[in-house]
């Protein structure tokens, strides 16, 4: 074929796709869909959704306490990197079911929570930057205009499962609070008098403390330091169902006892008690003044007074690398309780930071009437309407009611 020819042939391909193309003006625009980490799991259909999980911490000998939180094993841990969505509920999810948003998002600026867990997390700070990162939650650079976080470690040992919760409880207050300063008290050991240590300098340092451990109540002679007036303490009811014998400090009057549910559904939301969620009489302590009019199965102090998610099989995502692999999903009444100790923060009223407010206005909660943790009943037992001891009075329904 000679040269003109194929030339010609060239250019006619040349005009009749001219002819059949259309003006950049006459295309509509291009769809831009949001990346990855602009959505959650749940808005992708990915979350929640059953499956196995284990204790982190080990039981505890007399003296000691364990951490309530649980790992999901079928879900492998993934470092951050570009368009990574985790697995499990991110901040968006735990603040559209507990009707936080707008209150997340205004209000904690210059409150601070404090954290207590035991052994040295080294890789704390530097793991909370990156959740805080992944879900466009500002960054704690500690100037006047932003949240600050502080560590303060009472000893250098270090704990896989204990490094697992502290970045689980950071990140749960992230997620409530994002606006809030941030203080991890590491105790030294897990030991009842180390961690109370700790509890002492949170105590004095932040006027919203958060403990997601706990042991069996019986010695008594740590209890006035974990009552201080004006400041709010909450504590994990435990992961084994119905106590026999009540967790401490939970069952403190003083303290307030956070139980666990299964929150299957964002939105609508759909609530159940946890199986796992503690709950039980005290031998010790004398029943409460608010709890007096309420029929709670014990003579003495009942557990929970409240209740936030914790089922594993609807658990949070956390980004932890302390010896585990990135992103993981927790459960366990340790994710619900420092959800709790932020919500007191995003109200910051030192008058109402005690059980007898919450009590007193719980229909500022998001009652839970199904579910059990045991077989003996109503209401220790099994969630009814009212107060039951797996869920206390209920969930958060925004922030009425702290």
């Amino acid at each position: 074929m000679s040269c003109s020819i194929l030339c010609a042939l060239v250019l006619a391909f040349v005009m009749l796709l001219g002819c059949t193309s259309h003006s950049p003006s006459a295309l509509p625009p291009p769809l831009a869909p949001n990346p990855p980490s602009q959505l959650t799991a749940v808005q992708r259909g990915l979350w929640p959704r059953p499956g196995p999980a284990v204790p982190v911490c080990g039981p505890a000998e007399l003296a000691f306490a364990r951490c309530h939180a649980w790992i999901r094993t079928d879900i492998p841990g993934e470092f951050a990197s570009p368009n990574f969505n985790p697995a499990g509920y991110h901040p968006r999810d735990l603040q559209s079911a507990y009707s936080l948003t707008t209150a997340s998002a205004s209000n904690g600026k210059g409150v601070t929570v404090a954290v207590v867990d035991a052994f040295d997390d080294t890789k704390a700070a530097s793991d909370l930057n990156v959740y805080r990162s992944q879900f466009g939650l500002p960054a704690m650079t500690c100037t006047s205009t932003t949240p600050c976080f502080t560590k303060v470690a009472f000893g250098r040992r270090t704990n896989t499962g204990w490094g697992q919760e502290e970045s689980l409880d950071v990140d749960m207050v992230s997620a409530i609070c994002p606006n809030c300063n941030i203080l991890l008290v590491e105790a030294a050991t897990n030991s009842i008098s180390d961690l109370t240590t700790a509890e002492q300098y949170a105590a004095a340092h932040a006027l919203f403390v958060s403990n997601s451990w706990g042991g069996s109540e019986g010695v008594t002679s740590f209890d006035s330091s974990y009552n201080k007036a004006g400041v709010a303490i909450t504590a994990s009811t435990g992961d084994s169902g119905f106590n026999s014998t009540a967790q401490w400090p939970a069952i403190l009057a003083s303290v307030t006892g956070v139980g666990g549910t299964s929150l299957t559904s964002i939105s609508p939301r759909i609530e159940s008690a946890w199986s796992g969620a503690g709950s039980g009489c005290s031998k010790i302590y004398a029943k409460p003044s608010f709890q007096s009019a309420i029929s709670t199965g014990c003579s003495k102090r009942a557990q929970s007074d409240v209740s936030a998610d914790a089922d594993p099989n609807t658990g949070v995502a956390v980004y932890d690398t302390f010896h585990s692999s990135g992103w993981l999903v927790f459960g366990g009444t340790s994710v619900a309780s420092p959800i709790i100790a932020s919500v007191f923060a995003l109200v910051n009223n030192t008058s109402t930071n005690d059980n007898s407010y919450v009590y007193s206005h719980k229909s500022s909660l998001h009652d839970i009437t199904s579910g059990s943790n045991g077989s003996c009943g109503a209401p220790l037992c099994k969630a009814g309407t009212g107060w039951d001891g797996p869920t206390g009075l209920g969930s958060p329904n925004g922030i009425g009611a702290f």
